[in-house]
C-alpha cells in the first residue's frame, strides 16, 4: 500500500512540473510556457504596418495566417536591437491568436519543479512585473518566466490584433 501511494506522490509531483522554452534577450534569459509555443523559426522580413507602435514590427504570412511580429526586445526596451543568424522567432498561441515574437535566440528547454520557480520581484526587472510569472532557478542559472498570455493580452496589444485586421 505504501509503495501505491509512493507512486501517486509521484506522479502527483510530476504532473507540477512545467516545461519552459529558455530564450535570451541582450544578457538575460527569459522563459515562456513550451504549451503556447507553436513553432520556432527564422527571422524573416516582415510588412510592416503604418502606424504600429514601434515594438509591433509587422506582420508575416505563415501558411496563409497572417501573424503579427513582435519584437520583445523592443518592447522590453533593451539599448541594441540587433538582427543576426541567431535572431528568431518564436510563435506562440495565445487567447485563439497566433503571434510571432522576436528575440535575440533559443537555448533549451527546461523542466522546472514548484520549488524552482519563485515569486516574480516587484522591482528591478525591464519589464512590469505584471507580465512575470515569476523566476526559475535552476543550479546557478536564473529566468525570468514571462507571462506570454498576460503580455500578449494587454491593451497594448490589442493594436496587435487591429494592426493585423
Amino acid at each position: 500500500m505504501s509503495q501505491l501511494n509512493a507512486q501517486a506522490a509521484l506522479s502527483a509531483a510530476e504532473e507540477q512540473n512545467r516545461e519552459f522554452l529558455v530564450f535570451s534577450l541582450g544578457d538575460e534569459e527569459y522563459a515562456i510556457d513550451i504549451l503556447k509555443v507553436q513553432e520556432i523559426r527564422g527571422y524573416e522580413n516582415v510588412t510592416r504596418i503604418a502606424n504600429a507602435p514601434d515594438f509591433i514590427k509587422g506582420v508575416t504570412n505563415l501558411r496563409g495566417v497572417i501573424v503579427p511580429i513582435v519584437d520583445l526586445r523592443i518592447k522590453f526596451r533593451l539599448s541594441s536591437v540587433e538582427y543576426g543568424g541567431q535572431t528568431v522567432v518564436i510563435v506562440v498561441n495565445v487567447a485563439d491568436r497566433v503571434v510571432g515574437i522576436v528575440v535575440d535566440g533559443v537555448s533549451d528547454v527546461m523542466t522546472l519543479t514548484p520549488e524552482q520557480i519563485k515569486p516574480a520581484p516587484e522591482f528591478g526587472v525591464t519589464l512590469s512585473s505584471d507580465y512575470l510569472s515569476g523566476l526559475g532557478s535552476l543550479d546557478d542559472r536564473m529566468l525570468v518566466l514571462v507571462d506570454i498570455d498576460r503580455l500578449l493580452t494587454s491593451e497594448e496589444m490589442a493594436l496587435v490584433e487591429h494592426a493585423a485586421d
